[in-house]
């Protein structure tokens, strides 16, 4: 055990915020610890023609600016994802914003998009240029913009050239009207539109994936709505799911009421079964990514059987510090190899089998 590994009680004597930036300076001026041992190589899996070494990633929100991904590769994250990045900087709403819900080891979060702006995250991105390691770039839309689209292409327009995928943030609830983005008729408006601005920037060979992250508060019309606008586009890929502006009866936190959107152990159940219902409504045909409330090897399966190619967590490392990316690989080796799977790719999905009508090429194979 590291020191490090002693800093999140140490950090939790802080408030939720100065806590984090702590983190992310201690980060930057490399006090971090780094993964020394290989990832077995059943947790390897390749989609979209990139190979990904292990299949637990970072999710948005930890890294805004990109000030520091490569630590956080060096932690043992098979992927990282920055952002929400918007065209400009943004403070984000007022403060306090952010709470720890200890008793539930979740958070709520009213953050806002509080970030540096495209500029800073390009800045940083296209210095890391050339090192290992797969980055993404979560992008969305300033507060007080009129259109929408046009910040969402400046994002993509601005970090195409740079990232390893994109991600469109349209479900983030602390950001007025946002949600609205998930309706089918915008949402084909907007992929069509970042496509466009996507092959402007790089062209056709090897475009960097261009993903959607949605919510898990969607009715059954709206969940059936974003896959067909899914399949009608070709987007490469859905992330299943922002935090949740709904609050369980079982919450034992009296911060739980505070507006925001919540995430951590709550947010599993209602996530995965989510998760389970897009691969039933695309048929397999998009890859799909995982995130909410997974900590612990156990539950990472659980995202994969539910159709997850890749999983993301956050809420669970300000809880357990960065000994607990370790701890999931190794467990999650543990449960493919009882289940007789040789490796990521062949147990996604395997709780959520599609019947004949359902079933398409599966475009993230290989």
């Amino acid at each position: 055990m590291s020191l490090y590994d002693f800093a999140p009680p140490l950090l939790r004597l802080l408030p939720p915020e100065p806590a984090h930036r702590l983190t992310i300076r201690a980060l930057a001026a490399g006090l971090a610890p780094r993964s020394a041992s290989l990832d077995p190589a059943s947790l390897a899996i390749t989609l979209w023609g990139r190979r990904f070494p292990n299949p637990i990633g970072l999710a948005a929100g930890f890294d805004k600016n990109a000030e520091v991904p490569d630590a956080m590769l060096g932690l043992g994250f098979g992927f990282v994802e920055c952002g929400t990045v918007t065209p400009r900087p943004q403070p984000g709403n007022p403060r306090p914003r952010l709470f720890r819900l200890t008793e539930d080891r979740a958070l709520v979060n009213r953050l806002g998009f509080n970030n540096e702006g495209l500029d800073a995250a390009r800045g940083r991105l296209a210095a890391r240029r050339g090192r290992p390691g797969l980055v993404g770039a979560n992008i969305g839309k300033n507060k007080d913009s009129t259109d929408a689209i046009v910040d969402y292409v400046a994002g993509v327009a601005a970090l195409a050239p740079l990232a390893d995928y994109l991600v469109v943030n349209v479900s983030s609830p602390n950001t007025p009207g946002l949600r609205d983005l998930q309706r089918k008729g915008i949402l084909i408006d907007l992929i069509g539109a970042l496509m466009r601005a996507r092959e402007a920037a790089v062209g056709k060979a090897d475009p960097p994936p261009l993903l959607l992250k949605i919510a898990p508060d969607l009715t059954e019309a709206e969940r059936a709505e974003i896959a067909e606008a899914a399949l009608e586009t070709g987007i490469d890929g859905l992330v299943i799911s922002n935090t949740t502006v709904a609050r369980p009866s079982s919450l034992r936190s009296p911060l739980a009421r505070e507006t925001g959107g919540l995430s951590g152990p709550p947010l599993f159940a209602p996530s995965t079964a989510l998760l389970a219902e897009m691969r039933r409504l695309t048929g397999g045909r998009i890859p799909l990514v995982g995130v909410g409330g997974v900590s612990s090897g156990a539950e990472a399966y659980a995202k994969i059987r539910a159709g997850a190619g890749l999983v993301q967590l956050y809420t669970a490392l300000a809880y357990e510090g960065p000994g607990l990316i370790a701890s999931i690989k190794r467990d999650l080796a543990a449960l493919l190899a009882r289940d007789g799977f040789s490796g990521i790719a062949d147990a996604v999905g395997a709780d959520v089998p599609l019947t004949p009508s359902t079933l398409g090429s599966q475009r993230h194979a290989g």
